[in-house]
């Protein structure tokens, strides 16, 4: 299986050449920045980065919804472009709850105009005395396709469309740098397995840690995969090469 891990700008077509390289991805996997709005005094000035939470790892702003907009028909437009993506592959876009409507505005733009679902990660923060768990529901999974999917017959494994999990239920978050998007293989294992075959090219242009990418490797896919930030993307390639 190849593996592709390259620094670069997903908003830019040369970071496709090189993570591709000529191939077509039969499925685009991916966890992009969320939009989360530059936070600002009444004043219009932007807050002190005292004056916020700490944040862990990098973590991009926009100043409103339109923006984020154009960020993601941006990149979108590169990543389904027919030269990198299948026209029957599956679109999966990890999304909080304000991106959600910029980006099947875009999807659907750009063809990929059915919303088949919504893959939900109920976050687990803290086991409570009487046995009952608190889940965080912030973040979900956005499926799309060119055409309506069919049912399965019956008999069929049923399609998963929620996950419990907690931020590190595998120790690969902590082992990695603690990227603030990582996803434990248990949260992306069903996304990989359902919209997904064994052997298909699995294309992530915002790789992070390398969440998406080392859980498509151990489940049998090959792999081209995009990180922005050089330190990011250097972790990706240590960890894509662990066997």
């Amino acid at each position: 299986m190849t593996v592709a891990a390259v620094q670069g700008d997903s908003t830019t077509p040369e970071a496709y050449r090189r993570a591709l390289e000529g191939r077509v991805a039969q499925a685009v996997i991916t966890d992009p920045p969320y939009c989360l709005l530059t936070r600002r005094r009444k004043g219009g000035d932007e807050r002190d980065k005292k004056d916020r939470k700490i944040e862990r790892g990098p973590l991009k702003r926009f100043e409103n919804v339109r923006e984020y907009r154009d960020f993601t028909r941006a990149w979108l437009r590169l990543a389904l472009d027919p030269r990198h993506c299948s026209p029957t592959a599956a679109l999966v876009v990890w999304s909080n709850v304000l991106g959600r409507e910029p980006i099947a505005s875009v999807a659907a733009e750009l063809g990929w105009s059915v919303h088949v679902g919504e893959f939900v990660w109920g976050k687990r923060t803290r086991e409570g005395n009487s046995g009952e768990e608190l889940l965080r529901v912030v973040e979900t999974a956005l499926v799309f396709s060119r055409s309506p999917v069919a049912v399965p017959d019956l008999g069929a494994p049923a399609v998963p469309w929620s996950v419990v999990a907690g931020y590190d239920d595998d120790g690969e978050a902590e082992k990695w740098g603690n990227h603030p998007s990582h996803k434990p293989f248990g949260v992306i294992e069903p996304l990989i397995r359902t919209w997904s075959r064994p052997g298909d090219l699995v294309l992530d242009p915002f790789a992070g840690s390398g969440s998406i990418p080392a859980a498509a490797l151990k489940l049998g896919r090959s792999v081209a995969c995009i990180e922005l930030e050089n330190d990011w993307s250097n972790r990706v390639g240590q960890r894509l090469s662990v066997k």
